[in-house]
């Protein structure tokens, strides 16, 4: 293996694909039968998941574990990385284990974070199939989510013209009256463009009225669609199908809402996701599988790979990791209260990755900025702004706790960590009846990671109570006011006139106690300002406006100066991504 100090991740993955296993041996290790195979080429496929859950259906899960993190700096502190580096060092200690992480978007992969793929001697390949477009699954939801609203703008042109009457009538369908002010969809695409959030369509060019329906609009990025919610949390294909026909596209100018259903698209919109329900697999570059299935924001979505992928992994491993997005204040959050109420699943252990850089930025360092160079308080041993900083981590644990799970804490553990700062931090959380590991899987893959798999497999073997933070009958707002106090911090929660009209509509509906909250709120604080560090006191959350994914079945109160379509910064990953035209390969992925 090459050296990471020394060598840029996608130069690793490179060198370790000259060797890595064929998606068939890759199967057969997981104890995959050649028919519940579908390769995508050599090294890359899907995993017929219905196959599988019938022929296993009778044999016990294996152990469950959920990566999650403290509140990370702008540079991420390494959830996928630890996440594939635990079953590596699982591997090493001779267990069958797998991962599930999410698929990277366009939009970081060519931005600022990267593609999420791991990094150092902790990555999952083949790297640049992982981060161009992969298996077509980011794809498939663009097609299907941008369908609704082909099928959304083209009746509201032709309910418009009065021409379109008679058309209507022969094909039979329903005047639906659609509110041109009150549309609840954009567009969506798979890149970070500022310039695309606000946009007006429809406008009338050389065909006059025929040229669309004008009005305001936007564009989202693609896995913010609610239609790769429903891809996370779906059980199976008919319950994607049925979920599929509830989101709600418009409002008819009554107030009452306009479906998938209503527009009679829900089916083919279905259609473009049936081969993106079976979960991918890929490889670490130690040879254990990784699924990779759906690819939700936590900050402003539900954050998880699939439950679908989750279900697969634990009939066919010892031990299935799994990993949920951002700090633990919103991944582990919506884990714990959305993802295990969909898959009926119990996590039996939660790692918390902290690194000394996040500790720092916590604790009163320079907030580290993507694309310059680490303030000099990174690389030089401080352990007051390492001690001051683990108030953040301490949070954490304390709401892992919360759900009835063992944490532990995993030190990421970077070159220039120093001795003093790494027992600090073992220190503090100890003391708060949490296992610590100091993990070097950066560096060392697997055989750096043989703390923590002893440590998470101890932590298996604890019986645990895990429980709810809330019942699904409780009132909307007591949900996001127990969020907030429990789990964020605030002192209570101050609601928009708006957001309270629509809660107070919400709550109404009949099937209120069959939706779940999924918060959106800033990923850089516990509250919902960004520069608030550390465990922030004496404030409220402020919640601006409220969304109903009917479909995913989501109340979605947003907090902040959130948007669904993030931008692209000064200095993008693009300008260094090219392709070697001698070999056709592709340089700069990280």
């Amino acid at each position: 293996m090459l050296d990471p100090k020394a060598h840029a991740d996608w130069e690793i993955a490179q060198e370790a694909e000259k060797t890595m296993k064929t998606i068939s041996q890759i199967g057969r290790d997981l104890g995959l039968e050649e028919s519940e195979l579908l390769p995508y080429g050599h090294y890359m496929g899907k995993v017929d998941f219905r196959k599988v859950l019938d022929r296993l259906a009778d044999r016990p899960n294996g152990k469950y574990v959920d990566v999650t993190a403290i509140t990370p700096t702008p540079l991420g502190e390494g959830k996928s990385t630890t996440t594939i580096g635990l079953v590596q060092g699982l591997g090493r200690r001779g267990k069958r284990a797998s991962a599930a992480i999410r698929q990277p978007s366009g939009g970081p992969t060519m931005g600022v974070k990267g593609s999420a793929a791991g990094g150092g001697l902790s990555q999952c390949i083949p790297l640049t199939q992982y981060s161009l477009g992969f298996t077509g699954d980011i794809n498939a939801v663009m097609n299907a989510h941008n369908l609704a609203m082909v099928a959304l703008t083209s009746r509201m042109q032709h309910e418009r013209n009065y021409d379109d009457e008679k058309l209507l009538s022969l094909s039979k369908m329903p005047r639906l009256n659609i509110d041109p002010t009150n549309v609840n969809m954009g567009w969506v695409m798979d890149f970070c463009c500022q310039e695309l959030r606000n946009i007006i369509t429809g406008i009338d060019g050389v065909n006059g009225k025929s040229d669309g329906f004008m009005m305001r609009s936007r564009f989202d990025i693609a896995v913010s669609s609610e239609v790769m919610a429903i891809l996370a949390i779906s059980r199976d294909l008919a319950d994607m199908r049925r979920r599929m026909g509830k989101i709600i596209v418009a409002y008819d100018r009554a107030g009452k809402p306009v479906t998938t259903a209503d527009l009679e698209v829900d089916g083919a919109m279905t259609a473009w996701m049936v081969e993106a329900i079976n979960p991918n697999l890929i490889q670490t570059i130690e040879g254990q599988p990784v699924f990779v299935h759906a690819g939700p924001f936590a900050n402003i979505a539900i954050g998880q790979s699939s439950v679908i992928a989750d279900r697969v992994g634990l009939k066919l491993s010892d031990y299935h990791v799994t990993e949920s997005g951002f700090g633990a204040d919103i991944g582990y959050e919506k884990f714990w209260n959305l993802k295990c109420h969909y898959s009926g699943l119990a996590p039996d252990a939660a790692v918390v990755v902290a690194t000394v850089r996040a500790l720092k930025s916590h604790g009163g360092a320079p907030v580290p900025v993507p694309g310059r160079p680490l303030p000099r308080e990174y690389s030089e041993e401080n352990v007051g702004f390492v001690e001051a900083g683990c108030c953040n981590l301490l949070h954490h644990i304390e709401s892992v706790k919360k759900s009835g799970v063992s944490p532990v804490v995993c030190i990421n553990a970077f070159v220039t960590d120093t001795p003093a700062e790494i027992a600090k931090v073992r220190e503090l959380c100890e003391a708060a009846g949490a296992r610590v590991a100091v993990s070097r899987h950066w560096e060392l893959g697997g055989e750096g990671a043989l703390e923590l798999a002893d440590a998470v497999m101890d932590a298996c073997n604890e019986k645990t109570e895990f429980r709810p933070l809330y019942s699904w009958d409780m009132p909307f707002k007591e949900r996001i006011e127990l969020v907030a106090r429990e789990i964020y911090g605030a002192d209570g929660v101050d609601f928009s006139g708006e957001a309270e009209a629509k809660l107070q509509k919400i709550q109404e509906r009949e099937d209120a106690d069959e939706l779940g909250l999924c918060m959106v709120k800033t990923h850089l604080s516990l509250s919902d300002d960004p520069n608030l560090k550390g465990a922030p006191k004496g404030w409220r959350l402020k919640i601006r406006d409220v969304l109903i994914y009917g479909g995913a079945g989501f109340v979605v109160p947003v907090s902040g100066k959130i948007t669904l379509m993030p931008g692209t910064g000064s200095n993008p990953a693009f300008r260094r991504v090219d392709v070697d035209t001698e070999t056709g390969r592709v340089k700069g992925i990280f």
